[in-house]
């Protein structure tokens, strides 16, 4: 049998009871390959990983505007529209990159989409 890397038990974008004990206000908490994200109600938490380009991150739920979700084949994005914040399309055949998105394995994609529906259920931009 042939054991293919995004198809591990052990996806590092699956939820642990660690990154939920760290937060535990928090609504929905997922590990993505590029960070960590953290819904709660009134503000969403964006902890990025030490090879990444960006800095952490906290988005009021009040400027929220609404969510990008692509689950992908192999690998999907959850990007945050935020106002004044320009939304990043990505090009043919990339995703987008920029300082409100999150990409994720096959083992990310419940929990992104759990995301999706809690950011949404208290966005108020």
């Amino acid at each position: 049998m042939v054991d293919f890397p995004w198809g591990r038990s052990g996806d590092a974008d699956e939820d642990s009871d660690d990154d939920v004990d760290e937060h535990p206000n928090a609504l929905v908490v997922c590990t993505f390959q590029d960070g960590t994200l953290v819904v709660y109600e009134d503000r969403v938490e964006i902890y990025r990983v030490d090879r990444s380009r960006f800095d952490n991150k906290t988005i009021p739920a009040d400027e929220i505007i609404g969510v990008d979700l692509a689950k992908g084949i192999t690998i999907g994005y959850l990007q945050i529209e935020q106002v004044d914040v320009p939304v990043d399309s990505g090009g043919l055949l990339s995703d987008p990159v920029n300082a409100n998105t999150l990409h994720f394995g096959r083992g990310g994609r419940e929990c992104a989409s759990e995301a999706r529906t809690e950011i949404l259920a208290h966005a108020r931009g």
